[in-house]
């Protein structure tokens, strides 16, 4: 943060610029330049790649506002974070909620605004940065599954419900990310304890990820990968299939949420 402000005043003023002068070529407030210059305030991504766009740094403060924003997280947070993007496959297991990296902007703001953060704008920021590793030109193998009570736990309301299912849906053409439904009518399974992620990279040891009430926890275990690796196995057996699980969720949409799927429909609610 102190480093991009005081980059942020430096280029600024070699370009001659005053804060409110430097706003009106943002489209912003000379206040809220100030205000990132001091770090009284996060910049957003569309804040730096305006500014490179502006003062012609070829991509300078893009590339600076990614550790910027991966910052923001709890400090707890930031070594899976770093693990996660960059990680080869992705296997992840949701039982209360969307997975991060798979969540809508307005699904992430309630789910942060339990924790009642002084900071929520920029753990939104930086949730959504981590979700970039999804856009690479080589994203990691993500294989989900999500347990059906996601899909009916009306986060956020109807209407942020209809954006984040919509929003799974439209993954089902990438070829990099498989989704798949753990229905009710499965009952016990094998992971009742709870949600994790197993991280698996080309050339480190795979890692476990799990989290509590307080923070998050990271092991490279031999037994415990190949433990965690078995349960996700029988999780994927016991789960509808990708083609199977959309149909499902679109179900829920229409049925729960108001939202008609069908070509040339609109939504009803």
């Amino acid at each position: 943060m102190d480093y991009f402000g005081y980059e942020l005043r430096r280029k600024r003023e070699e370009a001659g610029l005053t804060l409110k002068q430097f706003g009106s070529v943002l489209f912003c407030t000379g206040s809220l330049i100030g205000q990132v210059e001091t770090t009284l305030k996060v910049p957003t991504r569309d804040f730096a790649e305006r500014v490179d766009a502006a003062l012609v740094t070829d991509g300078y403060f893009s590339r600076l506002v990614g550790l910027v924003l991966r910052s923001q997280l709890p400090t707890w947070f930031q070594p899976y974070a770093e693990m996660e993007a960059k990680a080869t496959y992705i296997s992840t297991y949701q039982c209360q909620m969307v997975y991060g990296l798979l969540q809508t902007e307005e699904y992430a703001r309630a789910v942060l605004a339990t924790g009642q953060p002084d900071n929520l704008d920029a753990l939104i920021g930086a949730r959504m940065e981590r979700q970039r590793i999804l856009k690479r030109e080589q994203p990691p193998l993500t294989l989900v599954v999500i347990d059906e009570a996601v899909l009916h736990r009306p986060i956020g309301g109807a209407e942020v419900m209809r954006k984040q299912l919509r929003h799974l849906l439209s993954f089902q053409d990438e070829r990099w990310i498989r989704l798949q439904v753990l229905p009710f009518r499965v009952g016990e399974h094998v992971s009742l304890a709870g949600s994790f992620n197993l991280l698996r990279f080309d050339d480190d040891p795979d890692i476990v990820y799990t989290e509590d009430l307080i923070s998050g926890h990271m092991t490279a275990n031999p037994e415990t990968i190949r433990e965690a690796a078995l349960r996700y196995a029988g999780l994927q057996g016991a789960a509808l299939s990708v083609e199977d699980s959309a149909e499902l969720i679109k179900g829920v949409l229409e049925d729960r949420y108001g939202q008609h799927t069908g070509t040339g429909q609109r939504p009803v609610a």
